[in-house]
């Protein structure tokens, strides 16, 4: 008996095991037809960056490849997302189509408009979580609004924690073989035309399987000692988890539940800090739904006032290379660069660095990360920037200034981090890695061609962002 056929629309949620919108299909006795619309356009101003892009390339291969293997396959279409879908529904004679929920606001103005059309034609539309441990609208203040401080709103969602059991997808799916076959990946122009990712691969492998197997790494390494250890770019202390998570290629309570299965007296403390990191990436999301407006603008209205300098070009191309003359900026930069991904100890440094020494607004650091991280994600990186800037919710006040250099002694003490990104100044001693303009002979000697001091006097451009930050008051 040939089995009804649904549609299972992916998006950022390229895994099997933990699918949502696979399991209702496959629960529904639907042969599911994989597809994957191309609709970067849809998705207004933030439409992803080049080196998200070159990750999702990745990716969809490597779903495409699990597919197959299980009898199956992904179909990739160019969009409009709308037209494509009920194209799809025609020529497949669907009867369902299942996604997962997207939470950037453009995207789920979208799918709600696409669920109502797809249901008006008297479709079965359904969607589905399959990214977040609480979807943003089911955590409300005791006065039905949304929470704006970290720290109760993780405690609300601790009290209503309910995370789903695990998913295993069967090693067979049904064939479902009827409908277009869609366009080759390479069509899609998500890989870039100059091999700039080559280092990338080195130390990411996009789709299901590296999800699955950082997570081991994870826990049989990092895990153990997360608490103190994950704030030390100088040391392999945290997950790596981020991408992957992003893409959708493992699901937050999988991760939970297999950290669970370690849990010890010995290891608690470290497997509740990162959980709880896992609880700032679902806060991010929270304030992201019930603030749309906040990727482009300032959570606290104050800092509409605020006196940002002008983002001059020179600068700025200082910050982007890590040609700041300030190692531990300098470092992050270039790890950026070379890898697509940043220590978040670093993450900060970098961003006090840009956001209060330059004096420049926190949307240009946004738009840089955006474009270079391959774990750029809309609600983080609007929280993380906002958080270190000033401007956000339970942000991390204006006038708390971090200084690189005593950052770098206490996070990379031995000069480490320094001399992997910035191996010009490996030759110094580790006294003189951190603020090397202090030596300025051995800097001239080691290194001749690295800044000779940094593009902001450290002191003065402290006391220019305090200034500021009064007058703005």
């Amino acid at each position: 008996m040939r089995l009804a056929q649904a549609i299972v629309w992916f998006r950022n949620d390229l895994r099997l095991d933990d699918n949502p919108a696979l399991r209702a299909a496959l629960e529904g006795d639907f042969a599911p037809v994989c597809v994957y619309i191309h609709a970067p356009e849809e998705e207004g101003d933030w439409a992803p960056g080049a080196a998200s892009n070159a990750w999702r390339h990745r990716s969809l291969a490597a779903l495409d490849a699990e597919l197959r293997r299980r009898g199956s396959r992904l179909r990739l279409f160019h969009g409009p997302t709308l037209a494509t879908l009920q194209s799809l529904v025609q020529t497949c004679e669907a009867e369902a189509v299942f996604w997962n929920r997207r939470y950037d606001p453009m995207i789920e103005a979208r799918d709600t408009g696409i669920k109502k059309r797809l249901r008006a034609s008297g479709l079965q539309a359904d969607s589905h979580n399959g990214a977040l441990l609480f979807e943003p609208w089911s955590l409300q203040t005791g006065q039905g609004g949304p929470y704006k401080v970290f720290t109760p709103f993780w405690r609300k969602a601790l009290s209503e924690w309910s995370a789903p059991d695990v998913w295993t997808a069967p090693r067979t799916l049904p064939a479902a073989d009827a409908g277009p076959d869609g366009v080759k990946l390479d069509a899609l122009g998500l890989a870039p035309s100059l091999s700039w990712d080559t280092g990338f691969w080195q130390l990411w492998q996009p789709g299901e399987a590296g999800a699955h197997e950082a997570l081991e790494v994870f826990i049989d390494g990092a895990m153990r000692g997360y608490r103190a250890s994950r704030d030390r770019p100088d040391q392999a202390g945290t997950s790596r988890l981020s991408p992957h998570l992003h893409f959708g290629e493992i699901a937050p309570w999988r991760i939970v539940a297999a950290l669970e299965a370690e849990r010890t007296a010995a290891t608690a403390p470290d497997i509740d800090a990162y959980v709880r990191e896992l609880g700032w990436r679902e806060f991010a999301h929270h304030l992201l739904h019930h603030f749309p407006e906040t990727p482009d603008r300032n959570f606290n209205p104050r800092f509409e006032r605020f006196p940002w300098a002008p983002a001059d070009a020179r600068s700025l191309e200082a910050w982007y290379r890590g040609r700041t003359g300030v190692p531990i900026v300098d470092a992050g930069m270039r790890e950026l660069w070379q890898v697509g991904w940043m220590h978040n100890r670093v993450r900060m440094i970098v961003g006090s660095w840009l956001c209060k020494h330059m004096r420049i607004h926190w949307r240009e650091g946004a738009r840089w990360f955006w474009d270079t991280l391959v774990d750029a994600d809309l609600a983080n990186n609007t929280l993380g920037w906002q958080w270190i800037g000033g401007t956000g919710a339970d942000a991390s006040p204006y006038f708390r200034v971090f200084n690189p250099v005593t950052q770098a002694e206490k996070f990379d003490p031995a000069g480490e981090y320094i001399a992997r990104w910035v191996p010009e100044l490996a030759s110094l001693p580790v006294s003189a890695r951190s603020s090397p303009w202090q030596s300025p002979a051995l800097l001239k000697t080691a290194a001749p061609d690295y800044p000779s001091r940094p593009i902001v006097d450290l002191a003065a451009g402290r006391e220019a962002a305090l200034a500021a930050y009064q007058a703005s008051r």
